[in-house]
């Protein structure tokens, strides 16, 4: 088992021409192919370009095993197989046996990691690897597409029965991980099938990245309608162009409305990518933590406190306070729910704080991208409480990228 990094030179046999027109007709025949029509798809589109087989993985919805699309095929663990390692490394890799070459390649939506694309090939050369490289793009895009509207691969991805407060909240979330060349922003949340109060909210607009991070008092379905009903308006602040303080205002006024005895703590934040500026509102949630040059930053992003979400209109009728600071390149900002600190293990010892940046800090000193240091985290918040979480646990982990040269 090997990584790739400079693929060997092309043979012959590869360099053969591709039938464009038949191509052509496959590409046209996936944009109406039923989800579970895929695996037989991807195996006529590999066959055309000279491979012999192409597997398709998803991962699964707490990211420890890896899902085949054909069900006569068996799971592959995240951890300790070759799939699982293209996955977490994002980056291709090749295992050889006697009967030929198998090459793993991560199936990627823009920074948000899907799953793995297996093929299968007598040796991976130039032209089969550029090649497996397309199918790994057009299938992830197709994926990514059809899964809007596929209760299917929903399904796929589940190793657990979903609560109804769960099935709700998680129809509000957006991908894990979205991003640009300037900016990332990833998040994790437990317990995956039992969350009730707990969401997170981040989307790039142009060179702008908003994320918001949001915990509703209690544990059931009125928590998860009030965090729906705050993430909507949210939502509809934004796209109608507000600005941070308008966002919070139009929550307040949302559950005032809708959850009149309803309320939640929130952080909203703001980051123009291009000059770094960080723009936020801390309405009666643990403040964010900076961490910068692989240590926190204590106190920097504090503010004086505001009344949760929902409240302001009866405690503060004032407009929420904006905070404003500027982020370095390599910044990066940490929001959580007070249940990732306060994870207790069976003697009743917190996970604690210091645990909980200390795991971040080492964990990009070793070149793990922010997705897979919240992936690895998580589940050691997990480990600690024997995955029986007494609160919901939710972390949303943001960076300004250093500038390319």
């Amino acid at each position: 088992m090997i990584p790739v990094s400079q693929p060997p030179r092309a043979s012959a046999g590869a360099e053969a021409g591709v039938d464009e027109a038949r191509l052509d007709e496959l590409l046209a025949e996936a944009q109406t192919a039923l989800p579970v029509e895929l695996p037989e798809l991807a195996n006529r589109c590999g066959s055309l370009l000279g491979l012999d087989a192409v597997l398709i993985y998803l991962v699964d919805l707490q990211q420890r095993v890896l899902v085949p699309l054909d069900e006569a095929l068996e799971r592959l663990p995240v951890a300790g197989s070759p799939a699982g390692w293209a996955y977490r490394a994002v980056s291709p890799r090749v295992v050889e046996a006697d009967d030929g070459v198998t090459v793993w390649l991560p199936l990627i939506d823009g920074e948000d990691r899907l799953g793995v694309l297996g093929v299968r090939c007598a040796s991976p050369d130039e032209v089969r690897m550029r090649r497996s490289q397309m199918l790994a793009h057009l299938f992830a895009m197709l994926i990514t597409s059809k899964r809007t509207y596929s209760d299917w691969l929903a399904g796929l991805t589940r190793t657990a029965a979903m609560r109804l407060p769960a099935e709700m909240l998680r129809a509000f979330l957006p991908p894990r991980t979205v991003g640009s060349s300037s900016c990332v922003s990833t998040a994790v949340l437990e317990p995956a099938y039992d969350i009730a109060g707990d969401a997170y909210d981040h989307m790039v607009v142009k060179d702008v990245l908003h994320t918001m991070i949001l915990d509703s008092m209690g544990h059931d379905l009125t928590a998860g309608l009030t965090t729906s009903v705050a993430m909507a308006a949210a939502r509809n602040a934004r796209r109608a162009g507000g600005d941070l303080a308008d966002i919070a205002g139009s929550i307040d006024q949302a559950l005032a409305q809708w959850q009149p005895d309803q309320f939640c703590t929130g952080v909203l934040c703001r980051l123009d990518a291009d000059t770094g500026v960080l723009r936020w509102i801390n309405c009666g949630h643990p403040p964010p933590l900076l961490i910068r040059d692989e240590r926190v930053l204590h106190g920097v992003l504090d503010s004086p406190p505001q009344p949760p979400l929902g409240l302001a209109l009866q405690l503060a009728p004032a407009a929420r306070q904006v905070h404003e600071t500027t982020l370095e390149p390599g910044d990066r900002v940490l929001l959580y729910t007070d249940g990732v600190v306060e994870a207790r293990d069976t003697d009743g010892a917190e996970f604690g704080l210091d645990r909980f940046t200390d795991f971040i800090i080492r964990s990009t000193a070793t070149g793990q991208r922010p997705s897979e240091a919240l992936r690895l985290l998580i589940h050691d918040i997990l480990d600690h409480q024997r995955n029986q979480l007494r609160d919901d646990a939710t972390i949303v982990l943001f960076e300004r990228r250093p500038q390319r040269r």
